[in-house]
């Protein structure tokens, strides 16, 4: 086993034995498998496409695959071995497509030959043979790139898979699947250089599923408003929803009507509350609990059922596991599957269940000061920058975890002045999404811009500022503060660099996956930086 995709790998490191996430050996290795599978199927849709032979779901497939191997998604070896079985079955039948057309069609990619084992056992020792740093250059600067492009290739397929889930597709995005992974099939061409122009190019392609993913939400649920979100809960059976698909959610609430049962947001779901179409269903409630790393402390304390709809799954503990169930590409062993969006079975546990004995009171939180919400009162802030009342703005967000130092994003927030605004977005603001910062002549001085791919909007946000105030965006008076853990940061950093912003801090610790030479890079072309303490940081942008 080797890997170190996350920011909670193993001494900052590696996993080598078994994951910190909870991966076993054969898992990582089955995962591994499945990669080199999607690779063969690129390879052979990359020529099929120039001659109009590619099935149209061949594309969100590839996404899906890539996302079953990100961190914390799924965790049955099973299903995993079903990934790559279906994967070279399409490749295959790809291939006997192209050779009717175009016979003597032949490739010389060790991937388009690839036959799976007969055993899950056996398939996953072929994963080992070809893992990341045997399908890598063995030039350490070249694979340190590589595997930077391919976990931020994992990071924009989630985005994808949750665009094409409510039927938004876009080709430039569906094409890039296929060349990202063919060129990693090629790791023994380009030098250093063009390796890095194929990373930026991951940014790009994550800039525009970002892109895709706000207009399939934003269609489909509403322009998310601003939202008061109570963290209390309400007397009788309930469900709890965690992860960040929201056709999901809605796909719940439906089934969920007139049964008597309160629907829970939990982690990257208390965005949810944010679109109309969502907050229009009265027993859609509140937020219970906190970041996806507290689960094991918490899940025990629910009373109802408890659906993952995508990554941030931990391992089951046996409290509650009778109460938890997947969907989609989400999985563990022995954990029931939700298939086709069929929630019957979670609806029935949850009546099966106690549920909350009486209604509790608690305070509540803002959520849904997206793009627009922000941009319809840009006239009032950029008033209050020029007046001296706004002094400088920081993009405090990014993924939270469980390794020592991200207290430093709370200190860093509760010490920012009290003349500057902290817009946040993802499960790092768990942090501290429900401290009172007050407010700057009615700007509440807390915004919370959504999910993680709502970083699309804390660019926009960016963009629109920088022109109204006729500066570039590297001299707006804006900070980004970013915490990272898994691959939609690492694809997230890549568009931030993609679109040429400097001055960014980054923590707790840099990935392991950046050599230090590709590290250094960074470092001189983009100033990234690692964040220090939260007075020193402070100091160092505000002088």
């Amino acid at each position: 086993m080797f890997c170190y995709q996350c920011e909670q790998t193993f001494r900052s490191e590696a996993c080598t034995v078994r994951g910190v996430c909870g991966k076993e050996d054969d898992v990582a290795a089955l995962q591994d498998a499945l990669v080199y599978s999607l690779k063969g199927l690129a390879l052979v849709a990359d020529k099929a496409a120039r001659e109009g032979l590619v099935p149209e779901d061949t594309y969100p497939f590839i996404a899906e695959g890539l996302f079953v191997t990100l961190t914390n998604v799924n965790f049955d070896p099973d299903a995993i071995s079903g990934w790559v079985r279906s994967a070279v079955k399409r490749r295959d039948n790809l291939l006997a497509t192209l050779k009717a057309k175009k016979p003597g069609t032949a490739f010389s990619e060790g991937p388009v030959g690839f036959i799976p084992a007969e055993t899950t056992a056996e398939l996953a020792e072929q994963g080992r043979e070809h893992g990341i740093n045997a399908e890598a250059s063995t030039d350490a600067n070249v694979r340190s790139l590589q595997h930077t492009i391919l976990y931020g290739l994992k990071g924009v397929a989630a985005y994808a898979f949750h665009a094409s889930e409510l039927g938004y597709r876009d080709d430039f995005v569906d094409n890039y699947f296929v060349e990202a992974l063919v060129d990693l099939s090629h790791h023994d061409q380009g030098d250093l250089s063009t390796w890095i122009g194929k990373a930026l190019r991951t940014g790009e392609a994550n800039y525009r599923t970002m892109e895709l993913l706000d207009t399939a939400n934003t269609e489909t649920f509403g322009t998310p408003a601003p939202t008061e979100v109570p963290l209390g809960v309400k007397a009788g059976k309930a469900i709890l929803v965690s992860g960040h698909d929201l056709r999901d959610l809605e796909s719940l609430l439906k089934q969920t009507e007139d049964k008597g049962i309160t629907v829970y947001t939990h982690g990257e779901m208390l965005p949810a509350h944010a679109y109309p179409r969502l907050k229009a269903y009265p027993h859609l409630y509140g937020n219970w609990g906190t970041a996806w790393q507290n689960q094991r402390k918490e899940f025990p304390e629910f009373p109802g059922a408890i659906l993952m709809t995508t990554n941030c799954l931990q391992r089951p503990e046996g409290s509650y596991f009778e109460n938890i169930f997947t969907t989609a590409a989400v999985g563990w062993p022995g954990v029931p599957h939700v298939e086709n969006r069929d929630f019957t079975p979670v609806i029935e546990r949850a009546l099966a269940l106690p549920g909350f004995a009486a209604d509790v009171a608690a305070r509540s939180v803002h959520v849904g000061f997206m793009r627009n919400a922000i941009l319809d009162h840009a006239e009032k802030i950029i008033e209050l920058v020029k007046a001296g009342k706004i002094s400088h703005f920081f993009l405090v967000g990014g993924c939270d975890g469980a390794k020592p130092g991200r207290n430093y994003y709370t200190e860093f927030v509760e010490q920012a002045p009290a003349d500057t605004v902290i817009l946040t977005l993802a499960c790092g603001k768990y942090r501290f999404y429900d401290k009172d910062l007050g407010s700057i002549d009615g700007i509440p001085r807390l915004l919370d811009v959504g999910q993680c791919n709502d970083a699309y909007s804390a660019i926009q946000i960016a963009l629109a500022l920088s022109e109204a105030f006729g500066v570039g965006v590297n001299d707006l008076p804006l900070t980004l503060i970013l915490s990272w853990y898994e691959q939609k940061a690492a694809a997230i950093l890549l568009t931030l660099l993609y679109l040429g912003l400097k001055d960014m801090r980054l923590g707790p610790t840099l990935p392991a996956f950046l050599s230090p030479d590709v590290a250094k890079y960074i470092v001189d072309n983009f100033n990234l930086q690692l964040i220090n303490t939260p007075e020193e940081d402070l100091a160092a942008v505000l002088a």
